[in-house]
């Protein structure tokens, strides 16, 4: 691992800035934008949860369509996480600005699991409005085809981060590929596609033989997509984040940590400390000394200053963060009980280390 962390390139080659140079003039996007993802008559954006620019390139032979493709890399968002990276794709602003500040984050109290817009009560709809946390328009203010999964249509953080859009569910990839097909067939200038299988089979299974054919077929998925293209049409290919492989090695705070600290938010690689009254120095010296090996330890001002989170980070968006961060600089994972899932989780995102930060934009145009 890199003896620093790899900050997001909000000012260059960043994911905020891609569906804003996809939807406007070719002669107003960044210079680093590849051509052929320009001027197209139709676009689709396809974004594949979790699929790291790392772990593409150590993979070419299971993924041929994928790495025949043009391209280049480009870094999230921090903490390099799905709520604060989808929404920062869409809105194309950094998370400082759209407020959805990580998986699980602090509000009014309380801690909100973003992606399942839940806290300890239960849904959080209702007590937590999605508008309230992020009101910004997604894709420049139009409301394009979104084809994401059945089960998200109604989720607190599709309404968050997709507010507006013409939502199209699919259950299976076999459906993502009609829904798109027939969305490309009407005339739609624009479809965005969201896909979070090679996520899922990572956190669940690690960066082994599961992911591997995870990729395959993620890769036969592309090559389909590519095929019903019309004319003068191209396939714009991203991610969230990318992985790193933690397995079992999950690290418990140290005790004397633990008595410092009020509550903890974040997820398992950017772990937030919220550090009882008048204790926060006191826990960033302790969290240093005992977690200081494993994990960049940083203050939430120290990362405010080194624009973390965006050249700008609002009022409301500073207080959803804690105090201390432990941000894993190695392949591990910080424990806390109330970080609960289905499933022990083996495949990690959330740092910035270069497997979790950097991720591909690949064009195939037709």
């Amino acid at each position: 691992m890199g003896d620093h962390p790899l900050l997001p390139d909000y000012r260059g080659a960043c994911i905020t800035k891609l569906v804003p140079a996809l939807l406007q003039s070719p002669e107003d996007a960044p210079g680093w934008m590849p051509p052929d993802a320009l001027g197209a008559r139709q676009t689709v954006l396809l974004v594949l949860d979790g699929l790291g620019w790392l772990q593409l390139e150590d993979r070419a032979s299971l993924t041929p369509t994928l790495n025949s493709l043009p391209g280049m890399a480009l870094t999230t968002v921090a903490p390099s996480t799905t709520a604060s990276a989808l929404a920062s794709l869409t809105t194309g602003l950094p998370p400082g600005e759209h407020g959805l500040i990580g998986y699980r984050v602090s509000v009014d109290g309380e801690v909100l699991n973003v992606l399942r817009w839940r806290t300890a009560r239960g849904d959080a709809r209702t007590t937590i409005p999605p508008e309230s946390v992020c009101s910004d328009a997604p894709f420049c203010g139009e409301r394009p085809p979104v084809v994401t999964r059945a089960e998200f249509v109604d989720s607190g953080f599709t309404l968050a981060h997709l507010a507006g859009t013409r939502i199209h569910g699919y259950r299976m990839p076999s459906t993502l590929a009609t829904e798109v097909s027939q969305l490309v067939a009407a005339g739609e200038p624009f479809v965005y596609a969201y896909y979070d299988g090679i996520d899922k089979v990572a956190h669940e299974y690690g960066l082994g033989e599961h992911y591997a054919a995870e990729l395959a077929a993620v890769d036969h998925l592309v090559a389909y997509l590519i095929s019903i293209l019309p004319p003068d049409s191209a396939l714009v290919i991203t991610a969230d984040h990318g992985q790193v492989d933690t397995g079992d090695d999950v690290v418990a705070l140290d005790p004397e940590v633990l008595s410092l600290v009020d509550h903890q938010s974040g997820e398992g690689r950017f772990r937030w400390l919220h550090a009882l009254p008048g204790a926060v120095h006191e826990l960033c010296d302790v969290a240093s000394a005992r977690h200081g090996d494993d994990a960049w330890v940083c203050s939430r001002e120290e990362m405010i200053v080194d624009e973390w989170f965006g050249p700008v980070v609002t009022d409301r968006v500073g207080a959803m963060l804690g105090d201390i961060a432990l941000v894993a600089r190695t392949d591990v994972a910080f424990d806390d009980p109330a970080d609960t899932g289905p499933f022990v989780l083996r495949g990690r995102h959330g740092s910035l280390t270069a497997a979790e930060m950097l991720v591909p934009l690949l064009v195939a145009r037709r």
